[in-house]
């Protein structure tokens, strides 16, 4: 049922602005269909809590990087774009590394230099050459937008499932009772790899029923 719905989502029409937003959640979706910023995916994503923090910061960073890039996409020379870019970036992401100070210290400790680490990611850097150096602001909000949704969704995913097998727990919350043996390694680096190996295994095989749909639907038409 899962996998329909997916699919019936996919097959909406929709204006071009939804589709720079939805872009980013299903067809180009940053981590289960780009396999893009690994790092914190890996690292972080032992609890649901780190996870949506995590990726919350980083869809911050990448909306706002994105439309401050395409507003002065026409004023910076070529020879000092990715310099340019780059300070940007790093300019959010020092915002948000002190919103997180200051809101919850020891989630900041848990993330640690995770954080910092945003600046490098290649996913923001990638979409300020790629799109928003090339575009209009407000197209460019939508795929900022659109692939931070995308990039947090996928990293809350991941996070939920490690915590639920890893701690038995869902934000801190036992979900399971006194009698579920966790999976300890879940909660480990190796539970990272078996977890995003799994979620690509899904979205590998929705895109296959998908292709077959599509095909079944030329040859009757």
């Amino acid at each position: 049922m899962g996998s329909s719905m997916a699919i019936d989502a996919s097959d909406i029409r929709t204006s071009p602005g939804s589709d720079e937003f939805l872009k980013g959640i299903w067809q180009q979706n940053p981590i289960f269909v780009q396999v893009l910023g690994m790092c914190p995916v890996l690292a972080v994503s032992n609890t649901a809590k780190n996870a949506l923090a995590m990726g919350l910061a980083t869809a911050f960073v990448l909306l706002m990087s994105n439309m401050v890039v395409s507003s002065i996409r026409n004023y910076v020379p070529r020879q000092v774009r990715i310099v340019t870019f780059i300070l940007v970036i790093a300019t959010f992401v020092t915002v948000v590394d002190y919103l997180i100070q200051a809101i919850d210290l020891e989630l900041h400790k848990s993330l640690g230099s995770f954080i910092s680490l945003i600046v490098v990611n290649c996913l923001i850097l990638g979409r300020a050459e790629a799109f928003a150096s090339r575009n209009t602001v407000s197209r460019s909000a939508l795929d900022g937008l659109g692939m931070g949704v995308g990039f947090c969704m996928a990293l809350l995913c991941l996070g939920a499932v490690r915590e639920l097998l890893g701690n038995g727990s869902l934000f801190g919350m036992a979900i399971f009772g006194d009698r579920f043996q966790p999976w300890v390694v879940m909660v480990l680096p190796a539970g990272g790899f078996f977890a995003l190996a799994a979620w690509l295994l899904l979205f590998s095989w929705i895109a296959q029923v998908r292709a077959r749909r599509v095909k079944i639907e030329e040859a009757t038409s």
